[in-house]
């Protein structure tokens, strides 16, 4: 009689670390692969299956979500640099947007990336001073600038004022976009990913786990946080220059405090660490948070238990929980 035996699906397949593979099958390529295919072909298909424009533009609203959560998790876990800025990134990529498309009539496919690349080099610059901050002292002034700059524009009448920057384009149709900010969140997921796996990520983990060891080995800590900064608020800054062409409007608006809030709650839900669970906990959480707008403020009590019920019970996260279960599953081979 033939024996059998269960065996674990990921054996045979990692050989070194979780980064480096032997694959032998098409079995153990797809088996690697499948959870990355699951993630892309799920997101694609989001638009098709929305029953109408409102959630087809709650898909959009997600997204920038997501880039905001995607650059919270990539400081504060490869950088050791907690940032309540999101607000602020927004703000700053959302005015620079609307002022270059309302003032010099530049398409928004020209004022997006311009806006981008500005945004994160004046965010970085006005950051720049806080770069030897950490913990608790560096999330306090991110998140003193958004308020400042919020009561600028309203008390000096800057931008509109009040009223905001009004007439700013909007995008070609609703599906350009859908599929713009889908294929900017999968750019962004997949290079963050792999640049914390080269060798400037790993110097970010050292200046993390060890600042003063990477000082001794003659590199600038401020040099690398000052690049670290750029990257995740060029994901902000992107993320409010795309909000501005969906509403076609910039107002101060952008400055709250939900673009701060929400991305740190869904990285808890979605599990820090892992780049694609902010990702992950934005598309649970900002949908549900919509299907609850009709209890105004009570939402923030979800917010609420929402977190203490995933910090208590759950606190690696949906990401890390789900993983660890894939590679846990087991398949009967002969003995």
């Amino acid at each position: 009689m033939e024996q059998r035996r269960k065996e674990r699906l990921d054996r045979g397949v990692k050989v070194r670390s979780d980064g480096l593979y032997a694959l032998m099958s098409w079995r153990e390529l797809s088996y690697l692969t499948l959870p990355r295919l699951v993630l892309i072909l799920g997101i694609i298909v989001l638009p098709f299956v929305m029953p109408n424009m409102y959630w087809q533009r709650v898909i959009s609203i997600v997204c920038i979500y997501a880039l905001l959560a995607l650059s919270f998790d990539f400081l504060a876990h490869f950088l050791g640099l907690v940032s309540l800025g999101g607000a602020f990134l927004i703000g700053v990529g959302g005015y620079i947007s609307a002022i270059l498309n309302t003032t010099f009539g530049l398409s928004p496919f020209v004022t997006i990336p311009i806006a981008t690349i500005v945004g994160a080099a004046v965010c970085t610059l006005l950051l720049f001073p806080c770069l030897p901050l950490r913990g608790v002292y560096f999330a306090i002034v991110t998140l003193m600038y958004p308020l400042a700059l919020k009561r600028v524009i309203e008390a000096l009448d800057l931008f509109g004022g009040t009223n905001g920057i009004l007439g700013v384009d909007s995008f070609p149709n609703s599906w350009v976009e859908q599929y713009f900010v889908i294929a900017m969140v999968l750019l962004f997921l997949f290079g963050t990913r792999r640049l914390v796996n080269t060798d400037l990520g790993l110097v970010f983990r050292a200046v993390k786990d060890n600042d003063q060891a990477v000082k001794a080995s003659g590199m600038s800590i401020t040099y690398y946080k000052a690049i670290a900064v750029f990257i995740a608020s060029g994901m902000g800054c992107l993320g409010g220059a795309c909000i501005v062409h969906i509403f076609m409007w910039s107002g101060i608006s952008l400055f709250a405090l939900d673009f701060s809030i929400i991305p740190i709650a869904a990285t808890v839900i979605g599990g820090g660490g892992t780049l694609v669970g902010p990702v992950l906990g934005a598309f649970i959480l900002v949908p549900i948070s919509e299907l609850l707008r009709e209890f105004g403020t009570l939402r923030i009590v979800f917010y609420s238990l929402a977190l203490m019920a995933f910090i208590v019970f759950r606190s690696e996260g949906i990401m890390v929980y789900g993983e660890r279960k894939y590679h846990q599953f087991e398949r009967w081979v002969k003995v």
